[in-house]
């Protein structure tokens, strides 16, 4: 299977590839073989809630987004997948461990927006916007589902 991919740099300045699954199968859950054709999909299924957010202060696109499905599995998807989804102003400095971090990072189930001017605010934006997305009670019919 082909992927695109994505390039991004670390603080190091060292050039990651980051693969992006092609739309046509954007996740399969690893437990009961549901399969998502596209991101818009996976959002907007009723079973699936956004649960919490891994930093990877290194590099934040590889973060892990983790979202629970209603077969009990938890799916972890990295973040750089839902970029797209921000639109504004990314900081260039990190603000973890000062007086102006309210700390959402270094918790794993806080899913709120972080009011720092913070390297890492854009995605707690991402997860916000994920977590009031759309659900949508109609199944399309490109998507397979196994029994459950």
């Amino acid at each position: 299977m082909k992927y695109k991919v994505s390039y991004i740099r670390n603080k190091m300045g060292e050039k990651l590839i980051i693969p992006i699954p092609p739309q046509s199968n954007f996740k399969v859950c690893p437990s009961c073989g549901y399969q998502w054709n596209t991101r818009e999909q996976f959002l907007a299924d009723p079973d699936l809630a956004i649960i919490g957010y891994q930093a990877d202060f290194r590099v934040l696109e590889l973060g892990l987004l983790l979202f629970n499905h209603r077969c009990k599995s938890t799916l972890a998807l990295k973040a750089i997948m839902f970029r797209d989804l921000y639109e504004g102003p990314i900081y260039r400095e990190r603000r973890t461990g000062t007086d102006s971090c309210p700390a959402y990072c270094l918790r794993e189930n806080q899913l709120v927006p972080c009011p720092a001017s913070c390297e890492c605010s854009y995605v707690r934006e991402i997860i916000h916007r994920i977590n009031f997305w759309p659900k949508n009670a109609v199944e399309d019919p490109k998507m397979m589902k196994s029994a459950l």
